[in-house]
């Protein structure tokens, strides 16, 4: 048995949930010393995250659910506490879906390269991985990156993401009216805007570069736990 599995708290994200595993052989006070570990260190993701409660296979009485449940809405503002239904996922179901919260993206250092201000025509701006533009690209002026582009103003001038063979990469901005974008291999010149008053990105949908509303497209819902690009 490893390391992990012999903790007295385990938590993982499952779903939407906080999956908390504990040992219920233990006293409540020291299960709520060992529950403050992790929820100190996921403090921003816990307010109003739905938690559930697992004993594993030891007997647990309601009591102590209920004592830890409020333990974690009073220190934490977790929304709701509970014990698992009495199916669990299966196996492979439960590991294709959980995460380590304690070992996860949150981690990551950024590879991101973050820009304000505006880029004039004839400047080349270049990222190794995501390009961040907090200002306009102007007509004339080119952003490359090899993952995705993100204009917080007036796209105008020309993009192209995620290269070389990335053709997973998006190219989103507030103002989203290109001269030219190009992701993977794929380019689209004059791409029109989807005519919304929302920001609009670019994505490769049936090896064709389309243009969609991001609001309502929301490319990212599927995810049910955050991820690294």
């Amino acid at each position: 048995m490893s390391n992990q599995e012999n903790l007295p708290v385990r938590l993982k994200g499952v779903g939407d949930s906080l999956w908390v595993t504990i040992d219920p052989t233990l006293p409540a006070e020291q299960l709520k010393k060992e529950l403050a570990r992790p929820f100190e260190r996921l403090r921003h993701l816990a307010v109003n995250a739905r938690v559930i409660l697992d004993p594993g296979e030891a007997p647990a009485g309601d009591g102590l659910i209920e004592e830890l449940g409020q333990f974690l809405k009073d220190q934490y503002q977790v929304g709701q506490v509970s014990p698992p239904a009495r199916e669990k996922p299966t196996p492979d179901v439960h590991r294709a879906r959980s995460k380590d919260a304690g070992n996860g993206w949150h981690y990551h250092r950024s590879e991101a390269l973050i820009l304000s201000g505006r880029v004039r025509s004839g400047q080349k701006i270049q990222a190794k991985k995501h390009l961040i533009i907090m200002g306009d690209l102007n007509p004339g002026a080119e952003a490359i990156a090899g993952g995705d582009i993100i204009v917080l103003g007036s796209l105008l001038g020309t993009a192209i993401a995620g290269q070389p063979d990335n053709e997973d990469a998006i190219i989103m901005a507030l103002d989203f009216r290109p001269t030219q974008v190009q992701i993977g291999g794929l380019v689209a010149a004059g791409t029109p805007a989807s005519g919304g008053n929302s920001p609009e990105f670019a994505r490769i949908d049936n090896n064709a570069i389309v243009v969609m509303d991001y609001i309502k497209a929301n490319p990212f819902k599927r995810l049910a736990w955050p991820e690294v690009r």
